[in-house]
């Protein structure tokens, strides 16, 4: 059976594309009978060792105005699978024809979570991801979240969905010693007595970096920005850089924070609380389900007040965990074989 994974693009990124590297990773690792995955993307990094694990297929779009590359891409990946023989093609972008749909988000939700009129190239999409859902034999949900919108959003039958939420890397992130963690902090320049929120991000209005700003003003903690840097600095905020060792950033703060208008899973919840760093969490983000209590502090969604509130609950009662406070199994090779089985049904179906 030849397995074709699709995405935007083999890159360090995040997001479906950084899912589409786990997956040929998890792949390697003797799941295809020894035979490389077809993998189509707009763009392949091959200094990359995960592109020489792999078939690569650069499906080029760049000529194309921006709200016609989608469409194109998938257009041309129905040929180019077929000359690649797949038999299972693994759809981690929009595209038709993928006998597995990978569920990371919907646009509908996503217009609706952010109150954003739906615009022409909003509604090409839509169709776009209708039409995916549609021909797809399976869709991967990476939440319940999402399970509930497929379902309320897009009309699909609950038979069709499997909620398979997106692995991590438990090697990577993990807890340290209490000395090892006083020293991090001392790297990123926190005081022993700072409390410090950890806000990750490159796109710092969808996270809600204006509501932190607002909610917590006054308050004794340090915001902490890793990623993109803000535009304007608040005096409760400070940037840290980007941080590319994220896990050092996680062990070195008190808890990490978000006030995203829409979060379909939210790697980083799992991620920091893998670390042993706790969330402080809008009630909208879809990780949340997958978070023992013990590990979250959870406000209502786009509510100032009740971050406030929280916040200083979470200070007051602050507590260690041990990093397991994840409710699955974050392994890649878990997530890959249970992706491989449903692979296996579909082809023998046929």
């Amino acid at each position: 059976m030849r397995i074709g994974i699709s995405a935007n693009a083999l890159k360090l990124s995040g997001g479906l594309e950084r899912y589409a590297m786990d997956l040929v990773r998890g792949l390697a690792r003797g799941r295809t009978d020894g035979a490389k995955p077809a993998f189509f993307a707009r763009k392949i990094d091959k200094s990359l060792p995960e592109s020489r694990l792999i078939d690569a297929h650069r499906i080029k779009v760049s000529f194309l105005p921006g709200k016609l590359r989608d469409a194109y891409f998938s257009w041309a990946l129905k040929r180019a699978r077929k000359k690649a023989r797949v038999d299972v093609l693994i759809g981690c972008n929009r595209v038709e024809g993928s006998e597995i749909a990978i569920c990371g988000g919907t646009h509908i939700g996503f217009l609706r979570a952010t109150g954003r009129r739906e615009k022409r190239s909003d509604t090409r999409q839509i169709a776009l991801e209708r039409r995916q859902y549609a021909q797809a034999k399976v869709i991967v949900a990476h939440s319940d979240m999402m399970r509930d919108e497929l379902r309320t959003l897009y009309g699909i039958d609950s038979s069709k969905i499997r909620v398979l939420y997106p692995p991590v890397d438990g090697a990577r992130f993990s807890p340290v010693a209490q000395d090892t963690r006083a020293k991090l902090r001392e790297q990123y320049g926190f005081k022993k007595d700072e409390i410090v929120l950890l806000f990750p991000s490159s796109s710092h209005q969808r996270k809600g970096l204006p509501l932190i700003e607002q909610a917590l003003a006054g308050l004794p903690v340090v915001i902490a920005v890793a990623g993109r840097a803000p535009e304007q600095v608040a005096p409760n905020v400070r940037y840290i850089g980007y941080a590319k060792n994220i896990e050092d950033a996680y062990r070195a703060a008190d808890f990490t924070i978000l006030a995203s208008s829409y979060e379909p899973f939210g790697l980083v919840g799992i991620e920091s609380v893998m670390c042993g760093t706790p969330v402080i969490f809008p009630a909208c983000i879809g990780c949340n389900d997958a978070i023992a209590d013990e590990a979250k502090h959870v406000f209502k969604s786009g509510n100032a007040d009740d971050l406030r509130r929280v916040v200083s609950e979470a200070i007051d009662s602050r507590r260690a965990i041990n990093g397991n406070a994840v409710r699955y199994d974050t392994s890649v090779d878990t997530h890959v074989d249970a992706l491989m089985k449903l692979a296996d049904e579909i082809s023998a179906a046929r």
